[in-house]
């Protein structure tokens, strides 16, 4: 009996868990998770032992620029919040998106900004 076929949202859902067996997040070291809707971007730091989200950053308020340039400037942003609050490694979650484009690009933003992952 063939398998029946799952939305693209199933299968990234799991991809997803698959890689949250793996990356936990803690206090010292969050966890930053990336959602990519087909507008914006939005980027949490959360920490996984205490049940909760540290900071959110989003491309809503970005006005000019192309989606990935927006990736890169929410990943740069989130980065200055993160160092104000002391936070200087994180553990980076796709999940479940490929690493490549605005994925990659809010990565790169964190980098540049000085999170270390």
């Amino acid at each position: 009996m063939p398998a029946i076929p799952k939305s693209r949202e199933q299968q990234r859902n799991r991809r997803h868990l698959r890689v949250r067996k793996k990356v936990t997040g803690t206090a010292e070291r969050p966890r930053l998770v990336v959602f990519r809707s087909l507008k914006h971007i939005t980027v949490q730091l959360v920490d996984d032992t205490g049940r909760g989200t540290l900071m959110t950053m989003t491309s809503t308020d970005l006005d000019s620029g192309k989606k990935t340039e927006k990736s890169l400037a929410v990943g740069k942003r989130i980065a200055a919040r993160a160092k104000e609050a002391g936070i200087t490694k994180v553990v980076f979650d796709r999940a479940g998106y490929k690493y490549h484009g605005r994925v990659k690009a809010v990565a790169d933003g964190a980098r540049e900004g000085g999170l270390e992952f």
